[in-house]
């Protein structure tokens, strides 16, 4: 006897399980390119105009321009998630802001206490900081639980981040050089271009560990998993901190790219049920009765 097919109720499957569409794939070239010219045309009527008015739009543009486009990248791949562009922005400016007030209130005391040790310091003040609006969005958001949405969070927080912190050496450059824009531009290119290999990575490995634990119900393998997750952010910080030479400096961000392509590669490849699928089994089954 054939029954009539029910229409089964699931949760339809996250956005990127069906598949991220080409905007969103390649929109980060639009940030990169429309920022950069944007910043073009602001930086060269600066230097014609030698209008003071320019300077906070010239260093804003030089800072955000990279992090913006390389958290774009990130958000164009093929991943599992359920956060939404809101909370990703949101995660960027309160993780800027939050991340660098903390970490400076707290930073002068342990360069001056630790002595040779302070560079460690340093970077586990920082990194710890980092990490404050995405425990906040993990215990706020509980829905957003997953490795993927860890990743995304964790980057758009070391965007913020590095953004901010870009700036503060800027307009620093800006003031010792007795208002050098070549100087400055020197800065804002440098600290920007690396920003991707530096904060963005350290924090996106360590928040995509946590959220996997958090997943996991904090399973034992999971939370060693974050700690060692942090523990790399934390070493491959000092050590950037500590370089020398330009050499070292490559070493470093070539590891923390490395880190992050990997936290990429396993989040995209985590299985997940189909609920779609589920939802066609169940009602060929009733028909063929």
């Amino acid at each position: 006897m054939t029954y009539p097919a029910r229409r089964a109720s699931y949760p339809p499957p996250p956005l990127a399980a069906r598949g991220p569409s080409a905007l969103r794939r390649h929109g980060w070239l639009a940030v990169l390119v429309v920022g950069t010219a944007l910043f073009s045309a602001v930086e060269r009527t600066l230097v014609a105009t030698d209008n003071p008015h320019l300077v906070p739009t010239a260093i804003l543009l030089g800072a955000a321009i990279v992090p913006a486009a390389f958290l774009a990248f990130v958000y164009g791949r093929r991943l599992v998630y359920r956060v939404s562009p809101v909370v990703i922005a949101g995660s960027a400016l309160l993780g800027g802001v939050v991340g660098t007030v903390t970490a400076g209130a707290l930073e002068f005391d342990a360069q001056r206490d630790l002595g040779v040790l302070s560079m460690a310091g340093v970077g586990l003040i920082e990194e710890g900081s980092k990490l404050l609006v995405p425990l906040a969005v993990l215990v706020l958001f509980p829905r957003y639980r997953t490795r993927a949405d860890g990743l995304l969070i964790g980057v758009a927080a070391g965007a913020g981040f590095a953004a901010l912190e870009t700036m503060g050496y800027a307009f620093t450059t800006l003031l010792q050089s007795k208002g050098s824009v070549t100087a400055t531009v020197d800065v804002l290119l440098l600290r920007g271009l690396m920003s991707p290999a530096g904060h963005m990575a350290w924090t996106g490995i360590a928040v995509a560990a946590l959220y996997a634990a958090a997943e996991s119900g904090w399973a034992v393998r999971r939370a060693a998993g974050f700690l060692g997750a942090a523990a790399l952010a934390v070493t491959l910080h000092a050590l950037w901190d500590s370089r020398t030479t330009m050499a070292g400096t490559a070493v470093v961000a070539v590891v923390g790219l490395a880190a992050l392509g990997w936290a990429v590669h396993r989040t995209a490849h985590v299985r997940r049920p189909v609920h779609h699928a589920a939802h066609y089994t169940l009602r060929y089954s009733r028909t063929a009765r």
